[in-house]
This record gives structure tokens, C-alpha cells and sequence, in this order.
């Protein structure tokens, strides 16, 4: 049989970049309004512990002030989504040697606004698509989206073996930030979480697509977790739900996970020559290092990525991929394998061959 292929990954950041310190100084003059006392000392302490250089945001850093309801900020959203996401899919379709009519199948994720109709729709219209185009809207899988809908998707090319699909995430972190939490999850999401979108460009084995083959994928989900990662919705919007359990889940089960799945391919993990894992966070990676006992610099992507940008949520895993493909290390007959956690709470792997 013959895999699907990922042709071609594109990455699109907001031009408004600022240094780490510059963002977490201006988040203490918005949560000191109002209030008597702010303990500035401790929120530059988290802010530096998630070991983030810089982060792009969807907007110049003066406008959010006048974002002072949900609304108003999910309507910047839909606005910035849409934008940022046509850069992302055009360059994509560009990378692979593609026109936008090519387009069989267009998947969107993002897990930081909402839009009825959806930013895949919106886009049909922008970047005059077929309308034929088959598209998959997707909600809810937060950071393990970007793995996930390359696993859906390529799933889908399975039976449709002459045909090209797009995996669009956007996520713009900064427009969830609440102003009236103070909560340790709170003062670290806001640290943590950065602005994005990225696309990936995957064609049917019957397209002769050159770039890594998609071998295999597992969904894993793990009973009675719903509350370890999400959001609670509130009048105000998203409110972050980020526990100390996300490590202590990659710990307890990264490993086992990864070694049945690559034992039904007569792998192991010392086969593996490229492993590209979301960049949850400095706690998440090392629990990734540990339980799974990788070589020094294994994650070294992953984590240059989340010192660059953040993490992305559903974007992030796609930046590390993007660079693994720019990079051009990877040789016929390598074998890599994607791995992201997210809300539910569960993991999703996909196993890759060039």
C-alpha cells in the first residue's frame, strides 16, 4: 500500500513581536488595575520559568486594552484567523508546487475563538476554492489538534488516494487571556501561549507527492481526565484550565503508548532518527526526555520552537515539523514520529518514513 504524503508545511506569525520580559510587564499593569497590591515579583518568576524568549501577538500590543469583553475579542479572532490563516495556506499549497483549485479537502483547527460559519468557510470565499472542496471543521482538541488532523486527514486520503488535503491550525492565544484571574494557570497560560497558524499540505498515495510518507497513527485516550487541561467557559470567554497533572500524564504514559505502537511496525524507540513533539512547556518536554529515555538534543526543535514562539497550541507541533523539513536531515529511509497530548485527556502519535 502505497501512504499519504506530507508535501509541504507552511508557518504564518503576526509581524507584532515582543521579548518575553515587555509581555509580562504589560500583563502586570493590566491585572494591578483595580487592585491594591500585585505581586510583580512572583508572575516575572513564572513568566521566566516557562523559559520563552518572545512571543507574537495577533495585534498591536496597544489595542487589546479596548478588548474588554468576549465579544469584542472573538471578533478579532474571526478577523485575524482568517487572515493569518490565508498567508498560511497559500504559502503551503505554493511550498508543494500546488494551485489553491488542487484542493480536494480543507481541515481547520483552532482551539482560542469561535466562528459560525467557520474560518474554513470564510476562506472558500477568500481564496476562491472549489466548491466542491470537502470541509472539516474541528473544536476542542487544543494542543494534540495539529497531530490529530494529520492522522483524520490522512486517514481520509486513504480513501481517496488521488487526492490533496490542507490541515489549517490557528491559534491566537493572546485574545483568551483573562484580565481577572489571577490564578497560577492563569499567570502562566498567559506566559506560556503564543500567536500563530500553520498549514500542511498532504497528498494520496496516488499522487506520486514526494516528502515523508504517513506510515501509521494511534489515538490514545485516557478515562476520567476531562479536567487535567481546557477551558471553562465563562461570560468573560476562555478561561484556562491547566493543571500540574499534564507532566505526570506524559510520564505515566507516553512510553508504553509509543513502544506497542511502534512494536506493530517492528520498531523501537532506538529506531527512530527524528521525534517531533509538541512544545507543551519545559515540564512537558522533560517529562517526554525522561519516560521515553532519549538521546541529548532529541527534542532540541521542540524546544528551540518554544523558546522562540511560545507554544502554539495546535501550531506548535506543525512549527517543529516545518523545521525538521526545511532543515533537509532527514534521509531515505528515516523514520520519525509525531507526538502531541492535549484536552480529553489523550495523545495522538503518527509514524513517518521518507
Amino acid at each position: 500500500m502505497t501512504h499519504p504524503t506530507i508535501a509541504s508545511v507552511a508557518r504564518a506569525l503576526p509581524p507584532h513581536y515582543h521579548p518575553q520580559l515587555e509581555l509580562s510587564r504589560a500583563l502586570q499593569d493590566l491585572w494591578a488595575k483595580d487592585r491594591t497590591t500585585l505581586n510583580r515579583t512572583r508572575i516575572e518568576a513564572l513568566h521566566t520559568s516557562v523559559q520563552v524568549r518572545g512571543r507574537h501577538l495577533a495585534i498591536p500590543m496597544a489595542d487589546y486594552a479596548a478588548l474588554d469583553t468576549f465579544e469584542k475579542r472573538n471578533t478579532v479572532w474571526i478577523r485575524e484567523a482568517q487572515r493569518l490563516g490565508g498567508i498560511a495556506v497559500r504559502d503551503a499549497v505554493a511550498k508543494a508546487g500546488l494551485e489553491l483549485r488542487d484542493i480536494d479537502v480543507l481541515c481547520f483547527t483552532s482551539i482560542t475563538g469561535l466562528a459560525t460559519p467557520s474560518i474554513d468557510a470564510r476562506l472558500m470565499n477568500e481564496l476562491g476554492l472549489r466548491s466542491d472542496v470537502k470541509r472539516v471543521p474541528i473544536f476542542g482538541l487544543g494542543c494534540v489538534a495539529g497531530v490529530a488532523g494529520t492522522a483524520r486527514l490522512t486517514d481520509l486520503l486513504r480513501g481517496y488516494p488521488k487526492q490533496t488535503a490542507v490541515l489549517l491550525s490557528v491559534e491566537l492565544c493572546s485574545l483568551t487571556v483573562q484580565r481577572d484571574d489571577l490564578s497560577v494557570s492563569n499567570i502562566i497560560a498567559a506566559g506560556l501561549f503564543g500567536d500563530g497558524a500553520s498549514a500542511v499540505v498532504l497528498r494520496g498515495g496516488e499522487t506520486n507527492a514526494s516528502g515523508p510518507k504517513v506510515v501509521d497513527s494511534l489515538s490514545v485516550f485516557y478515562p476520567g481526565t476531562e479536567g487535567v487541561m481546557g477551558w471553562d467557559f465563562r461570560d468573560s470567554g476562555f478561561n484556562v484550565v491547566l493543571t500540574a497533572d499534564v507532566p505526570t500524564m506524559v510520564t505515566k504514559n507516553v512510553r508504553g503508548n509509543v513502544d506497542g505502537f511502534l512494536a506493530k511496525h517492528g520498531l523501537t524507540r532506538r529506531d527512530i532518527n527524528h521525534w517531533v513533539a509538541h512544545t507543551g512547556g519545559p515540564k512537558v518536554l522533560e517529562a517526554f526526555e525522561s519516560a521515553l529515555e532519549l538521546p541529548e538534543n532529541a527534542l532540541a526543535r521542540s524546544w528551540e520552537s518554544l523558546r522562540a514562539v511560545g507554544n502554539l497550541s495546535s501550531s506548535s507541533v506543525l512549527y517543529v515539523l516545518a523545521d525538521l523539513l526545511e532543515s533537509k536531515t532527514a534521509k531515505p529511509g528515516d523514520v520519525g514520529l509525531m507526538m502531541a497530548m492535549g484536552p480529553g485527556f489523550c495523545s495522538e502519535l503518527v509514524l513517518l518514513r521518507w
